[in-house]
């Protein structure tokens, strides 16, 4: 039995990872986000560093509470490739990035980028995208669903669910680190969950928040690929497009 349920999740420290290579524009960021969020009452940890390779070497692996200010333009290691190595341990990390060139922002497409924040940095526009931030972790955070199992139930937050699958009148949650099985039907399920996800097969629906790349009839989700079917790809394409927007604005 699968029900659709709000749930709050235990309460983890809020993390905000900023990551410039001059120090000056690090610590003035963190001066109008450690106000802000002062101000509002939440509590978070905001740790500094100046180059994309001592970030990943600090790096934890999958926390849900973390917002993430990236310099595109860093030596060695630069903020895009830096991002997408966080995204690949971190499917639930909002990503921000911070540039002086609006003509890099589109490769933020790649890693699912918020944002983006132009230097010099505008204190309204930080304000406003750390808001949009935090509403983005609760909402991935607060709704799940929940599991009932002989061995207990399970509740696993939509954030965490990269795609379902089934198998005769078996249904299986593929999720970053694990795959779940119970008894039901995709029919069944797709009317109980949020707008971004989406059939993309009679055997599949799929998490547009880890949906990399379309290409003919394959969806590419990281290192997977699962099959598009005819009649579903015309629906996938558009909702892909709304899902996109809707994440920018």
């Amino acid at each position: 039995m699968i029900v659709k349920e709000f749930f709050i999740l235990e309460a983890k420290m809020l993390e905000l990872i900023l990551c410039d290579d001059e120090p000056v524009f690090c610590r003035n960021l963190r001066t109008i986000l450690q106000t802000e969020l002062d101000l509002c009452g939440i509590s978070c940890r905001i740790t500094e560093y100046h180059s994309g390779k001592s970030l990943i070497r600090d790096l934890s692996p999958e926390k849900d509470q973390q917002i993430f200010f990236l310099d595109i333009e860093m030596e060695g290691l630069n903020g895009m490739d830096t991002a997408k190595i966080i995204r690949s341990k971190n499917a639930h990390a909002v990503i921000i990035f911070i540039t002086s060139h609006p003509d890099f922002v589109f490769q933020g497409y790649e890693v699912r980028a918020l944002n983006y924040i132009l230097k010099p940095y505008k204190k309204e526009k930080i304000l406003s995208l750390l808001h949009t931030a935090l509403n983005e972790l609760n909402a991935a955070a607060d709704t799940g669903l929940l599991i009932e199992q002989r061995s207990g139930n399970i509740r696993l937050p939509f954030g965490s669910i990269r795609y379902f699958f089934s198998e005769k009148h078996s249904v299986y949650v593929v999720t970053q680190s694990d795959t779940l099985s119970f008894y039901g039907k995709l029919s069944d399920l797709e009317n109980t969950l949020p707008n971004c996800f989406v059939r993309i097969h009679n055997r599949y629906l799929i998490n547009l928040r880890y949906l990399n790349a379309i290409e003919k009839s394959t969806a590419y989700l990281g290192e997977e690929s699962l099959p598009i079917s005819r009649s579903c790809k015309q629906d996938l394409s558009v909702a892909y497009a709304k899902y996109m927007l809707n994440e920018r604005n």
